[in-house]
């Protein structure tokens, strides 16, 4: 139901932005964009603020009709949406099952960050020393208190028997301006295990976010609420729905029960990798090099999306360079197979040899005829809502689809071919639908033939809920076939031969020892 929701919610941007533009595909980076905000904006903060006295130093910023008022609302708007945007992010990588396996590391660095998010939040709504950072502090004090770390209770300091001490709010700043630092590294790891992570948004969009936080910030800018003070009973609390709306349950619940729900959410979020991991029988298999038809191309190498592939000297007496697979870090995306010209390397059951013979078994049972089009792509995109009118030919990602299925089946006599892909910001391989384009349309290595005629191909883009996309796309095909006038010729399928040769690139001897 969840998945559901986010393909309906994806189609419905999808069509208010397009897909490159779409927010909901470009979560992690736009939680980047609000981190990059952060830091410049809060630069700015910190001149001004004063552990002296920091209610009167803030207070003074958000007086300031030309720059702090703007630029403290912004800093509020931007931590919010950082901490929104990680839990969008997760929620799809969650729903995606991209959780397990290769990708636990992610998973498991991405929580870490939520954390941090979420201290550093905490700590900045602390600098501020209103009734809010009051109530964040003494709630903390009394949390830290049930653990052994102290000589006497923390919560004293928050009574109002005595002046706070500077050294709170000195503590309190530092802890704000380290957390960041931790988020970095944390995001270092967090991408570290794929192959060119992409940490900003379109430049579109990424104006676009930052314009929209510009102008929340000027209609809705922050005001300065009145001083803390712990002799006052019933101070206003101005919650944060986002870092915040825990505290009226957590101020009201025994210790116990708050640290209880805390590690018990922790551990949920932790023994994901675990619960997702499909059983053994299922778990789809690494992709394995068949080295007697590797030439040494370097292409699977470059185009997978994890760095799960590395380039050796070979060792069966023929020289040169041979790929290899770290079944450690392969998720078993397929799009080796799909970037293989010899048909060399993929999961087992799913290379290009593999795709070949299956098309083959298509042909035999579907027999397309000239005006028909066929419809190629992922099942995980809206190829299961198209019109059933039309042969379906499913693979599990578009990506992984070598250029010579839609070869064989224009050459088999396929009126035209239409590839159904998962928007190329949503590929769940990430890389996927990208390579698909380039190998079809562009040259890419693996690419599909020049011999075969491209008037009778066309891909689509198309999310899951996004079926009128597919029926559009296959509407248009047709429409084309019919303006050519001409029925396609058809081979005998058995007579069908399909290149399986790769042209090696140029590459220096010192850069493939780099590599």
């Amino acid at each position: 139901m969840l998945r559901a929701a986010l393909a309906r919610a994806d189609a419905a941007c999808d069509a208010l932005y397009g897909w490159r533009y779409n927010p909901l595909y470009q979560s992690g980076t736009i939680a980047v964009s609000a981190l990059v905000v952060l830091l410049v904006t809060g630069l700015y903060l910190l001149v001004f603020y004063r552990i002296s006295d920091p209610w009167g130093s803030v207070a003074r910023v958000s007086a300031q009709p030309l720059a702090g008022r703007w630029i403290r609302s912004m800093h509020r708007y931007a931590s919010d949406a950082a901490l929104v945007a990680v839990a969008v992010h997760a929620l799809r990588m969650f729903l995606q099952r991209r959780t397990w396996g290769a990708r636990a590391l992610a998973w498991l660095s991405g929580a870490l960050l939520v954390f941090l998010f979420f201290l550093c939040g905490w700590t900045g709504f602390v600098m501020v020393w209103d009734g809010h950072a009051l109530a964040l502090a003494a709630e903390g004090a009394r949390l830290l208190d049930a653990l052994p770390l102290f000589s006497e209770p923390v919560s004293r300091a928050f009574v109002g028997e005595r002046e706070m001490p500077r050294a709170f709010f000195f503590l309190n700043l530092f802890a704000h301006i380290a957390l960041p630092i931790a988020v970095g590294l944390a995001l270092w790891i967090h991408v570290s295990r794929v192959a060119r992570p992409t940490l900003l948004p379109p430049r579109p969009l990424l104006g676009g976010f930052v314009a929209l936080l510009f102008a929340v910030a000027l209609v809705m800018p922050v005001t300065a609420a009145p001083q803390a003070n712990p002799l006052v009973l019933g101070q206003p609390l101005d919650l944060d729905w986002f870092y915040s709306f825990w505290l009226p349950a957590s101020r009201q619940a025994p210790v116990a029960l708050v640290w209880g729900a805390f590690l018990a959410a922790t551990g949920l979020l932790v023994v994901v990798p675990w619960l997702t991991r499909p059983a053994p029988e299922r778990r789809p298999p690494p992709s394995v090099v068949m080295e007697r038809f590797c030439t040494g191309c370097e292409q699977c190498y470059e185009d997978c999306p994890y760095g799960a592939i590395s380039m050796v000297p070979r060792t069966d007496g023929r020289g040169g360079w041979v790929a290899r697979v770290d079944p450690a870090l392969c998720v078993s995306c397929g799009i080796c197979a799909g970037s293989c010209a010899p048909m060399g390397v993929g999961p087992a059951g799913r290379t290009g040899r593999d795709q070949l013979a299956a098309v083959r078994a298509f042909i035999d049972r579907e027999r397309p005829r000239g005006e028909d089009v066929v419809l190629v792509g992922c099942d995980r995109s809206a190829l299961a809502l198209a019109a059933h009118d039309a042969p379906v030919f499913t693979v599990p990602c578009a990506g992984s689809m070598h250029s010579s299925v839609v070869e064989f089946l224009v050459r088999a006599g396929a009126g035209g071919v239409l590839v159904v892909a998962c928007p190329p910001r949503d590929c769940w391989n990430r890389e996927g639908a990208t390579w698909l384009e380039q190998r079809l349309f562009e040259g890419r290595e693996a690419e599909l033939k020049e011999r075969v005629d491209r008037r009778r191909i066309a891909l689509v883009w198309a999310g899951a809920a996004e079926g009128t996309v597919v029926a559009d796309g296959l509407a248009t095909l047709r429409r084309r076939i019919e303006a050519l006038g001409d029925r396609a010729e058809a081979e005998a399928p058995a007579a069908i031969e399909i290149d399986l040769q790769c042209d090696p690139p140029l590459v220096s001897a010192g850069e493939r020892e780099d590599r």
